[in-house]
């Protein structure tokens, strides 16, 4: 190559001027980043882990080793109860790792569980329960439930499907709220 053929290259002018200003309407959104980061960066999280009751063994045992690494790693998780599926895969996690470092909320109380469900929170130490939401139907109760998991994490990891809808206006709610959202469709 001879000195004379970067002349013929094309050249793209950069300005410089304003690089370090922040239009007035991105602040929110580079507040919300920074936010993120800072929360990612956290050495010690409480992660809320919800999903569907309908997996595969697989699934399940994909969800169950991922929790126990997030505890072993000082997380706390937050999720809801379930007898099959991606809560009681995470209640397993947690078990195995630290079960101090586990909260079930329920949607509403341990009676109303089924007999399995039960069995698998013996030994949990957090649980909170909702009586007040014992005449309401399950799936309305969810709903709430999952509100109330989003808002005391920092960030949420959901195994849905895509017709899930509670699942996908959990996620909605979680977005709305800047929690840190990763999401794992199943189909």
């Amino acid at each position: 190559m001879t000195e004379n053929s970067n002349e013929n290259q094309p050249s793209i002018m950069v300005p410089l001027d304003d690089l370090d200003k922040v239009p007035v309407d991105d602040i929110d959104k580079v507040d919300t980043l920074v936010q993120e980061l800072a929360t990612i960066r956290q050495s010690a999280k409480k992660i809320a882990i919800i999903g569907s009751r309908n997996l595969a063994i697989t699934h399940q045992q994909i969800i169950e080793t991922l929790t126990t690494s997030l505890v072993t790693q000082g997380n706390t998780i937050i999720t809801s109860g379930g007898s099959s599926g991606t809560n009681a895969a995470a209640i397993r996690g947690a078990m195995k790792a630290n079960p101090e470092n586990l909260k079930v909320i329920l949607p509403q109380t341990i009676g109303q569980q089924p007999s399995d469900v039960q069995d698998q929170l013996i030994g949990v130490p957090n649980i909170i329960e909702h009586p007040d939401r014992a005449m309401m139907t399950l799936t309305d109760a969810s709903r709430i439930c999952n509100r109330e998991i989003i808002t005391e994490c920092q960030q949420l990891i959901c195994f849905l499907s895509h017709t899930s809808g509670t699942l996908h206006q959990a996620v909605e709610f979680a977005e709305e709220s800047h929690k840190v959202v990763t999401v794992f469709y199943l189909d």
